[in-house]
């Protein structure tokens, strides 16, 4: 079963900035996308869940200087995607 990407207005600002400053990773993020909707345990996402400040979200990554960070609600399929952008920007 699929899981829901939430995209909220937030996220969507935060997307477009990101991928106009990094056009050339365009096919990565939206790569890590589909994995991410179809199965979010897939290896090659590196889910984990985040701590300290950011306690309740979890992380992918889209390569390794580049992540998403969200919110993953197993019980109900729901993937709310709160960032996107840098390590250290997202973090």
């Amino acid at each position: 079963m699929k899981y829901t990407l939430i995209y909220t207005d937030s996220y969507i600002k935060k997307a477009k900035r990101f991928v106009k400053e990094h056009p050339e990773l365009l096919t990565q993020y939206e790569k890590t996308l589909k994995i991410l909707e179809i199965n979010p345990h897939h290896p090659s996402l590196r889910l984990h869940p985040l701590k300290g400040k950011l306690k309740d979200l979890h992380s992918v990554s889209i390569n390794i200087s580049y992540r998403i960070t969200l919110e993953f609600y197993f019980n109900d399929k729901e993937i709310v995607l709160v960032n996107v952008g840098h390590h250290d920007d997202v973090y």
